[in-house]
């Protein structure tokens, strides 16, 4: 088994690194939170002080942050992961975030004697502890073959869909349609809710139409929660990372001299539903707080 560090114990990270010791592998974690590592730790993962200590621990180092400012104070610094020496090491990056960000990063990681494959993955913590995420990796097709043991640990299926930056792209993409259903579904709400169907029924109504998308089998019954005034939980990708990843998405699209109208307008709903203090719920959510919104 690999010796595999991982830095980033938010919900995710510490999701993957719970399947991580399933499987069976010696496992070092960091966080900037150091509590965050204690039920790891527990579990038998050993604890780094600080990210360059856990690249020195480590054969194949993931990370899965919050954005590219998160990366940099991981990466960069006299305590960065980039301050170790990787020759020979992998580095697996799994964050969301736009592709010159991980191009940039990878280039930074070769000058360290290190491999970079990014992979960027769909699902949410059920699907990390269970080892059922879709990874999109981007990388040199050796690299990629050499994290794929790994990889084939956390995901279902993963694709090597190109180089370095190529995963950050599908990610965006494959998020785009499900960011804005949840905005869709709540503007069909607001259509039929005056009918006082329950809403456990209208959910699963929904899921059995040709518009219903595979997100309503699973997170139908948070949703219907929501609609009679509950706040679901756990809570897996919620509001204020919604909009940090629709920002990104419109960020890459006017690098690309490209439009996104639709993810704009969405991206105004979600910053409103945040103000109005729905930022920590989950995003499947949102469709409760829109029709009430409307009718104010």
């Amino acid at each position: 088994m690999a010796r595999i560090g991982i830095a980033g114990l938010g919900r995710m990270g510490s999701a993957m690194a719970e399947r991580l010791l399933d499987q069976g592998h010696a496992l070092t974690v960091w966080n900037r939170s150091p509590d965050k590592a204690a039920p790891l730790v527990a579990r038998g993962a050993a604890r780094a002080a600080t990210p360059a200590e856990l690249a020195g621990a480590a054969d194949v180092i993931i990370t899965i942050l919050a954005d590219s400012a998160a990366l940099e104070q991981v990466f960069g610094g006299e305590q960065g992961i980039l301050a170790a020496d990787l020759t020979g090491r992998l580095v697996i990056e799994m964050s969301t975030v736009r592709p010159e960000v991980q191009a940039a990063l990878a280039e930074r990681v070769r000058a360290r004697g290190g491999a970079h494959v990014e992979c960027p993955v769909g699902g949410t913590t059920g699907p990390a502890r269970q080892g059922k995420l879709l990874g999109l990796a981007g990388g040199e097709a050796a690299d990629v073959a050499r994290a794929k043991p790994v990889l084939d640990d956390l995901c279902r299926r993963v694709e090597h869909v190109g180089p370095v930056g190529a995963g950050a792209s599908m990610k965006l993409a494959i998020n785009l349609p499900l960011l804005v259903y949840y905005q869709a579904l709540g503007e069909a709400l607001t259509l039929c809710q005056h009918l006082g169907r329950d809403p456990a029924w209208l959910m699963e109504l929904f899921s059995d139409t040709s518009g219903g998308p595979n997100v309503l089998k699973n997170r139908g019954p948070a949703i219907a929660q929501a609609l009679q005034g509950g706040d679901p939980t756990p809570r897996t990708f919620d509001v204020d990372l919604v909009r940090k990843d629709l920002r990104t998405m419109l960020e890459e699209a006017r690098a690309l001299g490209a439009d996104l109208p639709v993810v704009a307008r969405v991206l105004e709903v979600y910053d409103g539903a945040s103000a109005a203090g729905w930022g920590g719920r989950d995003a499947s959510t949102l469709p409760a707080w829109w029709p009430g919104r409307a009718r104010g």
